[in-house]
C-alpha cells in the first residue's frame, strides 16, 4: 500500500488521482507511521487547495522542465551518456526476474524502467525486506533528487524523502 501509494503521488496528477484523495486520505489512518501519514497528509491538503490544471502545470514544471529533478533515477547516474541504456536494460531484466510485467500507473507500457513511480509499483508487489533491498541501491540518487526539490521549495522534496528514509535498510528496520 505504501510503495502504490507514493507512486501515485509522485505520478503525473490527473482527474483519477483527484477523485481518489477522499480514499488516500483514508489509508493515511492505517498502515503508516504518523511522520510519514503527516507528510503525506499535508502534501494531498496542498494538492487538493490547487485548480488540477495548476498541479499539472506544476507537476510538468517540476519533473519534466528541470532535468535536476527528473523522476528518471538513472539520469541523475548517467545524464544522456551511453552507459545509461546498459543500466535501463539490466533494470527491465531485473523486473523480468521476478516475472513482472511492468506498466507505470497510468498504463503506459513505453515508460522507462527506472522512472520513480513506476519503480515504486515494482516495490509495491514485493516483500517489503526485497523492497528496501531494491530500493536500497538508488539511495545517494534519492538524497539528490530530494535535495535538488529542497533548493526549489518544490512540495514533492517531503515524498521523495519519505522513500529515500525507507531505501535504508538499517533505518527501515528501526
Amino acid at each position: 500500500m505504501y510503495y502504490k501509494l507514493l507512486s501515485a503521488l509522485l505520478s503525473y496528477p490527473d482527474e483519477a488521482l483527484v477523485e481518489a484523495i477522499p480514499s488516500l486520505n483514508e489509508m493515511l489512518r492505517s498502515g503508516l507511521e504518523a511522520s510519514e501519514a503527516i507528510v503525506i497528509g499535508n502534501f494531498l491538503r496542498d494538492l487538493t487547495s490547487q485548480d488540477l490544471t495548476d498541479a499539472q502545470g506544476r507537476y510538468v514544471q517540476t519533473f519534466d522542465m528541470t532535468p535536476e529533478h527528473a523522476l528518471h533515477l538513472t539520469h541523475h547516474l548517467f545524464g544522456d551518456d551511453k552507459n545509461r541504456g546498459p543500466a535501463l536494460i539490466d533494470l527491465s531484466e531485473h523486473y523480468r526476474g521476478y516475472g513482472l510485467a511492468i506498466a507505470s500507473n497510468d498504463g503506459d507500457p513505453n515508460e522507462l524502467p527506472d522512472h520513480l513511480p513506476l519503480m515504486l509499483e515494482f516495490c509495491a508487489q514485493l516483500q517489503e525486506e526485497e523492497a528496501i533491498a531494491f530500493l536500497s541501491q538508488w539511495t545517494k540518487v534519492l538524497g539528490q533528487l530530494a535535495s535538488n526539490l529542497e533548493a526549489s521549495n518544490s512540495t514533492y522534496a517531503p515524498l521523495i524523502r519519505l522513500i529515500e528514509r525507507r531505501s535504508r535498510p538499517l533505518q527501515a528496520a528501526a
